[in-house]
């Protein structure tokens, strides 16, 4: 994705990089709709201007923020699919596989609860 070709460029270590794609490519397939943009260096998807689901990267794991909404929403699910999350992120360790069946749950909740948001994040 052309968007995020230098955030992923920035990626060290090989097998992130390529995780980093996968997941990308995965989201713009699955949600077309979806914009992707950089915002405060961290590459996120947004629907009508408003704020979808974002990314970063760490060593250990690709943290994955739904928003606090989102993790509340689905934190039994997180804990259930063997993911450990705080309010802020869920962390998708490099050595397991991505849950991408959860991770289209959280961002289909996002856009239908977000469909009449009129601001970046939620108030």
């Amino acid at each position: 994705m052309e968007d995020f070709a230098e955030y992923v460029a920035s990626i060290d270590n090989p097998g992130h990089r390529t995780r980093v794609e996968d997941v990308f490519a995965w989201v713009a397939k699955t949600f077309p709709d979806l914009v992707p943009k950089i915002a405060w260096n961290q590459p996120m998807f947004t629907d009508h201007g408003t704020f979808i689901i974002g990314f970063s990267v760490s060593r250990q794991h690709l943290a994955v923020s739904p928003e606090e909404a989102g993790i509340q929403h689905f934190s039994e699910q997180i804990v259930q699919a063997g993911y450990e999350h705080t309010k802020n992120i869920v962390r998708f360790p490099w050595n397991r596989p991505v849950d991408y069946s959860l991770l289209e749950k959280m961002i289909a909740y996002n856009i239908a609860e977000k469909k009449d948001c009129m601001t970046f994040w939620r108030k």
